[in-house]
């Protein structure tokens, strides 16, 4: 399912905002990386049942406990499969601009780097302090360069095993050949979890936001 989504109306300052304790991220969770391949990643069709259940667990929390959800939209170059204003650029996930149960709107934030707090207004919106699950596209790029951005402001980061992927690498030395997607994603977490991010399974997302 997908929707031409625009941007919420301009951010209020953070003063203004609501000071959350955890945060859901969706990186690049647009047509293009979960389209089914070759244009999205190998693991596409996983990935958009695993983070769908991921939002609405985080969704279906009650308020106390639910997290400030924002999804990071990446503007990719002419004729890229996330070049702005096409559908692949779009996203999977229809952000609830108006939440039906009078909640905090769901926020969209786009960005030109893979690290989602550089050039945007990601870091009013995410707490020093704030826990964040992340979840999305690409494991090797903008997963890992946010992720290791959030550990340096001094967040407690969450990685979904399951819920973030990349594409197949063609490898340029040492006789070329291609690298798997899933090994390339193994690696991510491998190096992530030693530099302190937190590494979970979709068995861990009934009451990711609610038992802890």
């Amino acid at each position: 399912m997908s929707s031409p989504c625009s941007t919420p109306s301009p951010l209020s300052s953070p003063s203004e905002l609501l000071h959350p304790t955890r945060v859901l991220l969706l990186l690049s969770p647009q047509n293009g990386p979960l389209s089914l391949p070759p244009t999205g990643v190998p693991a596409a069709p996983a990935l958009r049942e695993n983070i769908a259940r991921i939002l609405a667990e985080a969704r279906a929390a009650p308020p106390p406990h639910r997290p400030r959800i924002i999804h990071v939209r990446n503007n990719g170059d002419v004729g890229e499969h996330d070049e702005p204003q096409t559908r692949g650029w779009q996203l999977h996930f229809p952000p609830r601009l108006l939440p039906p149960d009078g909640g905090e709107q769901e926020y969209v934030i786009d960005k030109a780097k893979n690290n989602a707090f550089a050039g945007t207004q990601l870091g009013s919106l995410v707490p020093k302090d704030a826990e964040i699950v992340v979840v999305g596209t690409q494991s090797d790029f903008c997963v890992r360069a946010t992720c290791s951005a959030a550990l340096g402001r001094g967040n407690e980061v969450l990685l979904v095993k399951g819920a973030h992927g990349t594409y197949d690498r063609m490898e340029v030395w040492n006789g070329g050949g291609i690298t798997e997607a899933a090994k390339i994603e193994s690696e991510i977490e491998a190096e992530l979890e030693e530099a302190g991010v937190v590494v979970l399974s979709m068995e861990d997302v009934p009451g990711l936001f609610t038992d802890r």
